[in-house]
């Protein structure tokens, strides 16, 4: 069998850790399998085991097997000789491979890997076998009864993150979105392929980094339910296109991806190809927009679309996302101002539409301080973490420190004090 982490591998016959114990899932075979692709059932008489992950870390799996089996590694490792056995191999880098593609498999496409239940399912999709729900082999593998309950209520301004990015197993951003574009109906409406979708929205939360104690899925996910319920609001609903609702989810959902955990002032004066790239403005929110394009072309979504369609919502979608950048948003206010002291807004205008999807996307990523306290208290400890985070960097390399990022001169609760949120005070 060839994987891609490091491996323990325990006999039948030695116990199993009680943490393991608690595992999350675990995946059985034996001698009447043929699922590995191997000879005649009757040769495998004798191999039976099971693969199981623990709880407490989504990276460490256990393999427990009956017989002589070696487990290879892509990383390296190799456990004591147990001879080889062809008929075990499975390469879960094929799960994700583009069809006819005989280039060398990336690093990125390796660490995609799809279960072996969801693979069955896209298999018999793909063969055109039907099911009683399309979607449900993608929508109730994920979701465990409680995540299907906070669903029902996504609309609600109490939505808790947190809670829910638990119990999809750290998988809010896909499932969330998911959801969003079924509710909508915008799979049929734009008829999205569902495989490249689900590849589509894996890729978006892969490409958050997850050591970012703020700028990560979570809050990508945080403010795609927020720009929900801004859309759902009555003059909203009722004159919202089905393109309106694709680009708004789809920005919401990217609009801070593959962020660093720095802000553009950091990127400036330490030299960062980004800043050189981006000619020092909007390096961050441009970074973000190219990214997400990179993702679509690289997953095919709207492939099926006319170009001219195609590079039009391109570009519509970073015209939302450059919207997000910060240090522009005395230019979105005053605008903002003036339609509202002349009561010219038009929703039926697509202009205006657009307009509205930029500043609802704007307040979707600074709402934390108006969801519930329990909820603004989280996100303003984790804002926080970051930004000191990026002071300890600037002081341990004697640059000079960020005023809000100095752990020694500030604190969470004087850092928000007569401020709307942190994030409004540095263009992150």
């Amino acid at each position: 069998m060839e994987v891609c982490y490091q491996l323990p591998v325990l006999p039948l016959d030695r116990p199993v850790p009680k943490h393991v114990l608690s595992r999350r899932g675990a995946i059985s075979f034996s001698s009447n399998s043929y699922f590995f692709g191997g000879p005649a059932p009757r040769q495998l008489a004798k191999r039976r085991g099971a693969i199981s992950y623990d709880s407490e870390n989504q990276t460490a799996l256990y393999i427990r097997m009956l017989g002589d089996v070696r487990v290879r590694s892509q990383v390296g490792f190799e456990p004591e000789p147990r001879g080889s056995h062809p008929y075990l191999y499975v390469d879960f880098r094929t799960l994700h491979s583009r069809p006819q593609s005989a280039g060398p498999v990336s690093a990125r496409n390796v660490r995609r890997l799809l279960s072996f239940q969801r693979y069955l399912h896209s298999s018999r999709f793909i063969r055109g076998i039907p099911a009683s729900n399309p979607l449900g082999y993608i929508l109730d593998d994920d979701y465990t009864g409680q995540a299907k309950l906070m669903l029902e209520k996504v609309g609600n301004w109490n939505f808790d993150m947190f809670l829910f990015d638990r119990l999809t197993n750290g998988n809010s951003l896909v499932n969330l979105t998911f959801h969003l574009f079924n509710s909508y109906g915008l799979i049929e409406l734009f008829q999205l392929d569902m495989v490249k979708l689900r590849r589509f929205l894996v890729m978006i939360q892969e490409d958050y980094r997850s050591l970012n104690p703020y700028h990560n899925a979570v809050h990508a996910a945080d403010v795609t339910q927020a720009m929900y319920c801004y859309l759902q609001e009555p003059k909203l609903a009722e004159t919202m296109t089905s393109c309106d609702l694709l680009l708004g989810l789809l920005a919401a959902a990217t609009h801070d991806l593959d962020h660093p955990g720095v802000n553009q002032p950091f990127l400036i004066k330490t030299n960062h190809y980004l800043a050189a790239l981006y000619k020092n403005s909007s390096v961050l929110e441009n970074h973000h927009w190219k990214s997400a394009v990179g993702l679509l072309r690289e997953s095919a979504l709207l492939s099926h679309l006319p170009t001219e369609d195609r590079l039009n919502m391109e570009e519509r979608l970073g015209s939302l996302i450059l919207a997000t950048d910060i240090s522009r948003q005395n230019n979105y206010l005053s605008e903002f101002r003036t339609h509202l002291d002349k009561r010219d807004l038009c929703l039926t205008n697509g202009r205006h539409r657009h307009f509205i999807l930029q500043i609802a996307l704007k307040c979707a990523d600074i709402c934390n301080p108006c969801r519930p306290w329990k909820l603004s208290k989280l996100w303003s400890e984790k804002v926080t973490e970051e930004f000191f985070h990026q002071g300890d960097i600037e002081r341990k390399h004697h640059l000079e420190v960020t005023p809000l990022c100095d752990r020694q001169s500030n604190s969470v609760a004087n850092i928000q004090i007569g401020k709307v949120t942190p994030l409004n005070l540095s263009p992150l």
